[in-house]
Order: structure tokens, then C-alpha cells, then sequence
């Protein structure tokens, strides 16, 4: 039996994010953040505070997964712990004080790297390219879920 990659949407789709991350990783690296630390900085960016069992959902990795990955950035006051007010035991994570200069510099290697995957795409084609990986995460059950523009589009990569 045999299966033709080429023909394979999940092949090229897997490749290119496979790739992308790698990219974005390696141009955090220098200033010290990775490419999970990255994620956690966006999603409480663009979604303000969350449980870890709720961040852990939206980055698609395991609750323990993310507690040492946590544990780092909360040492480097890159995120905090909040008790909820109407259950003592649920723990929110939110963007911490020093994490303001290192989302500085992960917006501009987002930036950069989102120029380096389009180059020689016209506007039109990026929309085009973002509409069908919608409709592709629609079709598997996802729902897409755009930044917003305003503050945490960097967030979007």
C-alpha cells in the first residue's frame, strides 16, 4: 500500500507549521524565550487571565506540560498567579510585569518571521491562505480564533 505525501494537505500543512515554529523558535532564542513561553505571553495577552487547565487546552499541550514551563516564567515574573475569587483552589495566570519588554521583542520576531513565510505573496494570497486553513480547522472541528488586530496580533502567527 502506499500514500502519495505530496498529495497530502496534512503533509504540507504539517510541514509548513512544523517549520514556522522552528523559525520562530530560533529567532527568540537569543533574547532567551522559547517558543511555549512565546505561546503562553499571547494567549493570556489576547485572552486576558486563565486557569492552566484552560491555557494548557489552547495551546494544545497536557496541564503538567505546561506547570514547568510555567514555573520558569513565573520566576522571571513573565506571568503570575491569581486566586478566583468564588474558588480558592482555581488559579488564574495572567501576563506578569516583566513581561511587557519580551513581548517587545517577540511581536518583532513574529513580524519578521510572518514576512519571511509570505514573501513574494501578494495581500490577497495571505487572506486567501488564512481563509482556507480556517476552513480546514472548520472542517476538523476547529473553530479558528483571530486576534485582535488592535493589541495581540502578533499573536496570530
Amino acid at each position: 500500500m502506499t500514500y502519495d505525501f505530496h498529495a497530502s494537505t496534512g503533509y504540507w500543512v504539517t510541514l509548513a507549521a512544523h517549520h514556522y515554529q522552528q523559525h520562530v523558535d530560533a529567532e527568540l532564542r537569543p533574547f532567551g524565550i522559547t517558543f511555549r513561553q512565546f505561546q503562553v505571553i499571547a494567549w493570556l495577552k489576547y485572552e486576558g487571565p486563565l486557569t492552566q487547565s484552560e491555557l494548557a487546552r489552547r495551546m494544545t499541550i497536557e496541564p503538567p506540560t505546561l506547570a514547568g514551563i510555567m514555573t520558569r516564567m513565573e520566576s522571571m515574573n513573565w506571568i503570575v498567579r491569581a486566586s478566583c475569587d468564588t474558588d480558592r483552589r482555581k488559579k488564574f495566570l495572567d501576563v506578569g510585569p516583566a513581561a511587557e519588554p519580551v513581548w517587545e521583542k517577540i511581536v518583532a520576531v513574529l513580524n519578521k518571521v510572518r514576512e519571511q513565510a509570505t514573501c513574494g505573496m501578494s495581500p490577497d494570497e495571505v487572506e486567501k491562505l488564512h481563509g482556507l486553513l480556517s476552513k480546514v480547522l472548520l472542517n476538523l472541528g476547529e473553530t479558528a480564533q483571530p486576534a485582535r488586530h488592535e493589541e495581540t496580533s502578533a499573536s496570530s502567527t
